[in-house]
């Protein structure tokens, strides 16, 4: 017998109970061979998700821009590409998915109009458990879409919230918050077998433990796992442990210019040329990629941009930049020939933390990625990281009664 499990989409997105067999809790794989999204009739798409047993999940739409996010409890996605599913796309323009939260992982469709649920069922077999999720999405009017989105209430599925980070354990402790770029349902930059997001994670655990063998510094990741943080539960991270310095790392992809080499970015308003603004604005798209709703939030993000010309954070900010591209330098690089930039990023906007973004390659240049590939290249340039950051802190140390002067 096969058991149907039939949503009313109206119920499904806007935070009714997903699945009435809330007993399914158990990790299911996806068989990228089965399944698919491809065009309907009438300008329709069709989501056919093949899974080894049935899980809860939900489903629910974004507006701004349009999206088709699905929550599960759990699926694992280990060998699954965008491709698979997505072969020729339409009306859905491109899938991601991933790790969201612990026990939870998430689908997240971009849709090339205004689209909203029409039919959502998940199908089990009770021989084999394995389950085949169904969704079908519409057309619909902009206003519609814009009053039946957003993500549900429910305390089943509670939206993501900073992991909780210990006070240093004394008080005068030098701490560095590293943050790995990218996470769970966004990958960031992908090349062949390689994506952005696990990179910089190897990297950061690498850079925590130089750190950690310094003895003088305490070290908190803003991820320490495969796991999607927002770029504001980023920041906050950084806040709550008492951070006195925060470093994000990223390795992207940028078509134009022929981007290579190590560079390092701090904050401002105006991009230092044409691919580096590029380059900021896909960074900044972290939560819309990862299907959060930003509703509301650009007044916020705004202000916070507007705030963070500090007399005191800004040039400590630049410090510490310069001391990193001297130290990457020193310890063989290689450097991009402007190795020194800045512009609008998102995670760089803590008024108070002094702030760096650090592309430590590109995905896009053969030769990076071959560097990026290889641990003897990665301890070289990770110990020169750390060096330059302990440097840093005795100078900066040294110079602060004269700023606060």
């Amino acid at each position: 017998m096969i058991r149907h499990f039939i949503f009313l989409a109206a119920l499904s997105w806007m935070g009714a109970t997903a699945l009435s067999a809330q007993e399914l809790t158990a990790v299911a794989r996806v068989d990228p061979a089965s399944s698919q999204i491809e065009e309907g009739w009438f300008g329709k798409a069709e989501v056919s998700l093949h899974l080894s047993q049935g899980v809860p999940f939900r489903v629910f739409t974004l507006a701004a821009p349009p999206r088709l996010v699905v929550d599960f409890r759990d699926v694992d996605w280990s060998g699954v590409k965008a491709t698979d599913l997505l072969a020729n796309p339409g009306a859905v323009t491109d899938i991601r998915f991933g790790n969201f939260q612990p026990g939870w992982s998430r689908m997240v469709a971009d849709l090339a109009q205004p689209m909203l649920p029409d039919e959502v069922g998940m199908t089990i077999d009770d021989a084999t458990g394995a389950a085949i999720l169904s969704i079908v999405v519409a057309p619909a009017d902009a206003a519609e879409l814009a009053t039946r989105s957003g993500p549900p209430e429910d305390a089943l599925w509670p939206q993501q919230e900073a992991q909780e980070i210990p006070a240093p354990l004394v008080d005068d402790r030098f701490v560095v918050a590293i943050d790995p770029g990218h996470g769970g349902v966004d990958p960031g930059a992908e090349r062949d077998d390689i994506n952005e997001k696990e990179l910089m994670l190897q990297i950061a655990l690498e850079l925590r433990e130089a750190l950690l063998r310094s003895g003088v510094s305490d070290v908190v990741l803003t991820r320490d796992s495969d796991m999607f943080v927002s770029l504001e539960g980023r920041v906050a991270i950084a806040h709550r442990s008492g951070a006195d310095v925060f470093l994000s790392l990223h390795a992207d992809a940028l078509s134009q210019g022929g981007a290579q080499g190590a560079t390092v970015y701090v904050l401002s308003e105006d991009a230092s040329d044409t691919a580096t603004a590029h380059l900021a604005a896909r960074h900044n798209r972290a939560d819309i990629i990862a299907g959060t709703d930003l509703t509301g939030s650009d007044d916020e993000v705004a202000s916070v941009l507007l705030d963070l010309a500090r007399q005191e954070t800004e040039p400590r900010s630049k410090s510490l930049a310069k001391a990193l591209v001297k130290g990457m330098t020193e310890a063989g690089g290689p450097m991009n020939r402007r190795p020194l930039r800045q512009a609008g990023f998102s995670v760089l906007k803590s008024a108070d933390i002094p702030s760096v973004l650090v592309e430590v390659g590109f995905l896009s240049s053969e030769r990076d990625l071959k560097n990026l590939r290889d641990p003897t290249w990665r301890a070289k340039i990770v110990g020169g990281m750390a060096r330059s950051i302990l440097t840093w802190r005795d100078a900066d140390t040294a110079k602060r009664p004269l700023v606060r002067q």
